[in-house]
């Protein structure tokens, strides 16, 4: 068997337009014998840690990269005019840590800078972020494939050129593609011919959106809930073969080894080059700036002191004149949590939630009186961050801050939602606006949603669809799989009418996907630097 190593592939994390789930993603790369296997989502790097944890995991070397949008104008153009807004697609792929942080800066760009309709990159800014980076020329939407189409070869081999001095030292490939379209099966000589004239390397890729090849079908319900579509409109976007599946080697010797078979060695090269390492599970708190003369430790240690006191006082009104306040066993537990706090390195990470909370109180933010374990630290009540007194109710601060299990602390802080945008502010001038940024979630297709989008694209009555999902039961968790053991009349309808075992089908095949990204309800992130060293960015399209 020749190796070969897949470079062009959309996952789950292409929205409604990649059809692959990480997980099952590596273990057929890994059941086929492939060393490696790059991921390049459309636009952004969303995927990009949960695919790098389990390819790790599952012995495979991940190769980071995205398929990005590139304007032939600038980036920040809004052209309105029909055809106006084109853009080109372009792989790019991390060779080196660098690399991986340029690619970083590059998405973030196009999100920020570039975004009209979609995020865009210009190749102004591609030369500012290309060290590190290897690019291919991407699917017929790349612009060599669109310039040998439409203005020919002459003008094909100048783009050529100037991609080849914004990714020198044979950074720069041309891409073929063996997905069976019939523009495709055109362009590919044509490609193989201008990489000998021009002295650039090939690379075979398959521009990957789903699978298996019976997957085409559920892709195409997938395309269908993208574009808003039913299955039989004329005119919708589709992909016109059943060929954009993760392809065995011998597949790829087949279609391209008689005729450029270093086009399949270079995949190996390729992957072979790229090398790049995250820096996971090392906290990257901001620093928190304490008085002159003084540590983070020594500070807390201060306000946490000071702020027992007070609270004392508190409790001395409240038990009335004349009665006294047993403050040992206060003393002893403070000790206690500062000497844990103080050796797990969290002392600044306490000054920082307590800075935003003083602020958000002194400008009469309502914020909630602590949750979860952290109503268990007698600092945090010092501080004035929970409202809760540990001791008076028997909580334990080990459930918050284990010294045997070091974690991060977990503070959970409740602003009113009317003026929480005025405490992320305050964060925001405090440690810098780049470094701060809100958290991407995703909603992803559950079980009975799966379904009734599936009825809605097959054109299935609303009735009869709403019946059936309704079946389905509405637990936490629940997946078809497991409504279709306990649920015998799912069983039954199935049986009984094809078009109903369709449906299951396909609603199978999308459940678990994601569906769409949005700005999580809660998380904030600050950083010690600008997010975009660490992550990319994603603008959210509102």
């Amino acid at each position: 068997m020749k190796e070969f190593v897949h470079l062009h592939l959309h996952s789950q994390y292409s929205l409604l337009d990649g059809a692959i789930k990480i997980e099952e993603l590596v273990r057929k790369v890994a059941g086929m014998g492939m060393p490696a296997v790059a991921l390049t989502d459309h636009g952004g790097m969303i995927g990009t840690v949960d695919f790098y944890e389990k390819a790790n995991r599952a012995g495979i070397k991940p190769i980071i990269g995205a398929e990005l949008y590139l304007t032939p104008g600038s980036r920040h153009d809004r052209k309105t005019a029909p055809g106006e807004d084109r853009s080109y697609h372009l792989i790019l792929l991390a060779e080196s840590d660098e690399g991986y942080r340029n690619l970083i800066r590059l998405v973030s760009r196009a999100h920020v800078e570039g975004f009209y309709y979609r995020p865009r990159v210009d190749k102004e800014i591609l030369r500012e972020h290309s060290r590190g980076i290897l690019a291919t020329s991407a699917c017929l939407q790349g612009e060599i494939p669109v310039l040998l189409a439409e203005e020919g070869k002459k003008r094909a081999a100048e783009a050529v050129e100037e991609y080849k001095e914004i990714f020198p030292d044979g950074r720069f490939f041309l891409e073929i593609q063996d997905n069976g379209l019939t523009e495709q099966n055109r362009a590919n000589p044509e490609l193989i011919a201008l990489a000998r004239k021009t002295g650039t390397p090939l690379v075979a890729t398959n521009d990957c959106h789903y699978l298996e090849r019976k997957d085409a079908r559920v892709h195409d319900v997938l395309l269908c809930l993208q574009t808003g579509k039913v299955i039989s409109a004329e005119g919708r976007m589709r992909f016109e073969t059943d060929q954009f599946y993760v392809k065995a080697p011998e597949e790829f010797e087949r279609a391209f080894g008689h005729v450029a078979p270093d086009a399949l060695k270079n995949t190996v090269a390729i992957a072979e080059r790229c090398h790049v390492k995250l820096d996971l599970g090392h906290n990257k708190i901001p620093d928190f700036r304490v008085p002159e003369g003084m540590t983070s430790e020594q500070y807390l240690r201060k306000l946490s002191t000071e702020g027992l006191l007070r609270r004392f006082e508190e409790m001395r009104r409240r038990a009335g004149k004349g009665r006294t306040v047993e403050e040992e066993p206060y003393r002893k537990r403070l000790e206690y949590e500062l000497a844990v706090i103080e050796s797990t390195g969290f002392s600044g990470y306490f000054l920082i939630v307590w800075d935003f909370i003083r602020f958000a109180k002194e400008q009469g933010i309502p914020v909630g009186p602590g949750r979860g374990s952290a109503a268990g630290s007698l600092v945090a009540y010092a501080l004035r961050i929970t409202e809760v007194d540990p001791l008076a109710y028997g909580l334990l601060f080990e459930r918050f801050l284990n010294p045997e299990r070091i974690s991060l602390p977990d503070i959970d802080c409740d602003f009113c939602k009317d003026r929480r945008d005025e405490v992320i502010r305050y964060v925001e001038d405090r440690y810098g606006k780049e470094n701060v940024a809100q958290i991407i979630t995703f909603g992803t297709m559950k079980a009975r949603a799966a379904v009734r989008d599936v009825g809605r694209v097959l054109e299935m009555p609303y009735a009869e669809v709403d019946k059936i999902a309704k079946l389905i039961p509405p637990d936490l968790g629940m997946t078809i799989e497991r409504a279709l053991a306990i649920e015998p009349r799912l069983t039954d309808m199935i049986r009984g009418d094809a078009k109903v075992g369709e449906l299951f089908e396909y609603a199978k095949g999308i459940e678990g996907l994601s569906r769409h990204a949005s700005t999580h309800a809660a998380g904030v992130v600050i950083a010690n630097r600008p997010i975009t060293e660490y992550v990319p960015l994603h603008r959210n399209p509102n």
